[in-house]
């Protein structure tokens, strides 16, 4: 993280902060009065992920009023560590602590026995530093190998050899709670914690201090604490121990998107496209048969839902995707990237490690992701093309007429299709838009000429990416 530079104007002694006017408040006070500027301000709290704002949002919004420790539930790839580093927004923007400290020491209620022994020595002459609100937050990722060291503390023995004794408090290394005192503490995947380490946060959670070994040392701490947890683990496997659960305030359960629109608004956002000189241009169709595989791969009985289907699974296959145009336009020389319908086919390599197959029998994954690929191609077709010209169209394709499509060919391929087959021509000028290049219309031709085989009015011979088209009565 880049260093901040801290306002001149702000306070530099214990002195000047009171004469400064400034007012100590907890940090769920401090939350809450930011959320209440938010609300009556009309500024939605981002979560920096979409499709919340009638479910999730509502309920974090109503767990921060009231002051409460927030477990967030849900299956893998929904945004909810993402949901926990969006919270710092609702912390003041600098936050006055006493110079040196390892526990971010409020200079008006110091807790440690560095600070208070500092303020006692120089009173008002204390020296104050000031925290920006993004160095308030600490995340630890949950292992089983997670010792109370890493999260409360230790006697250092450094310290012990500087001729401290092993009572004495100075002689203590802090842990991660500690020093996230006035902030905000996040734990992923909570149920990862052993028991035995589980059993060390109830202190935190509840009565707001620490135990370090059998040193008799209580810090007051002050913090708000964010969990997440995949419902697996949280209610099956049962290894988040009871009185644990108990002490968080609200459990708010995150959800997928519940409709294609959001995904493919998220996907969009959060893609990372090739960096090229070429134009990038992805069809409606494109965009919605993606999002929609991940959405059949939620419903689907070959598809293990215990272990859910992430929206990095759309993500994932739209770069691909779009990557595999992008091949496709180096060699051909074109300089618009369009993905086709053929392009689909290289989605099975970033399926295939994002999702887990509940299959029975030996079928080869490539093949029953191919299937989800051919089921939301299908959708996508039926729902959104009304084909006034499909009578005509299969009509044109007698045994002599066949169209090849593949990954490999050039648009033009496609445009001599058009000329030998003038019925394609409209339906294919309304999917592509009026102003459509070759290679949007070369996308637009394939996903007609798809769509008439999925709906059982063409024949279709394939082979890896590489296809033709004909009549069915051959």
């Amino acid at each position: 993280m880049s260093s901040l530079v801290t306002p001149s104007n702000l306070a530099t002694t214990l002195g000047a902060l009171k004469a400064s006017g400034w007012v100590s408040r907890s940090i769920h006070e401090e939350m809450r009065a930011n959320l209440e500027s938010f609300i009556a301000d009309g500024r939605p709290l981002s979560l920096g992920v979409q499709g919340y704002e009638d479910t999730v949002l509502p309920q974090v919004e109503t767990a921060i009023l009231a002051g409460h420790d927030i477990i967030l539930l849900g299956e893998r790839g929904q945004a909810k560590t993402r949901i926990v580093r969006s919270l710092t927004e609702l912390l003041d923007e600098w936050l006055p602590i006493v110079a040196g400290s390892d526990v971010r020491d409020d200079p008006y209620n110091p807790i440690s026995i560095f600070a208070r022994e500092l303020v006692a020595e120089h009173g008002d002459e204390t020296p104050v530093a000031w925290v920006h609100r993004s160095r308030r937050f600490a995340e630890k990722l949950a292992s089983p190998d997670t010792s109370m060291a890493d999260l409360i503390g230790e006697i250092d023995p450094i310290k012990v050899a500087s001729g401290l004794y092993l009572d004495d408090e100075r002689a203590l290394s802090f842990g991660l709670v500690p020093k996230s005192n006035r902030g905000i503490f996040a734990i992923n995947e909570l149920p990862d914690l052993s028991e035995r380490i589980q059993v060390g946060l109830l202190n935190v959670l509840e009565e707001r201090d620490v135990q370090i070994r059998g040193h008799l040392v209580r810090l007051d701490l002050d913090m708000v604490v964010v969990a997440t947890a995949n419902p697996e683990d949280y209610t099956n496997r049962g290894r988040l121990i009871t009185p644990l659960k108990d002490r968080f305030g609200s459990q708010i359960r995150t959800h997928y998107p519940l409709d294609i629109a959001t995904e493919i608004a998220i996907v969009r956002q959060e893609a990372h496209l090739p960096t090229t000189t070429k134009q990038i241009v992805v069809p409606w169709f494109i965009d919605d048969i993606v999002a929609r595989v991940s959405h059949v791969a939620r419903r689907s009985h070959v598809v293990n839902q215990h272990s859910g289907v992430s929206v990095r699974l759309s993500i994932a296959n739209y770069e691909t995707v779009i990557a595999n145009a992008l091949r496709r336009s180096l060699r051909t020389h074109e300089e618009t990237v369009v993905p086709r319908v053929s392009d689909l086919s290289a989605m099975v390599q970033s399926t295939q490690g994002k999702i887990e197959i509940d299959s029975m029998d030996d079928t080869d994954p490539s093949l029953l992701i191919a299937g989800l690929v051919t089921l939301a191609t299908r959708q996508c077709f039926t729902e959104n093309v009304a084909l006034a010209e499909a009578g005509a169209i299969v009509e044109a394709f007698t045994e002599e007429v066949i169209v090849h499509v593949g990954d490999d060919l050039p648009a033009q391929d496609y445009l001599s299709v058009l000329a030998h087959i003038p019925v394609l021509e409209p339906p294919v000028r309304r999917i592509a838009g009026p102003d459509a290049g070759p290679a949007e219309m070369a996308a637009a031709l394939e996903f007609i000429l798809e769509g008439l085989h999925l709906t059982k009015r063409l024949a279709k011979d394939a082979s890896g990416a590489r296809a033709l088209y004909r009549s069915r009565n051959r």
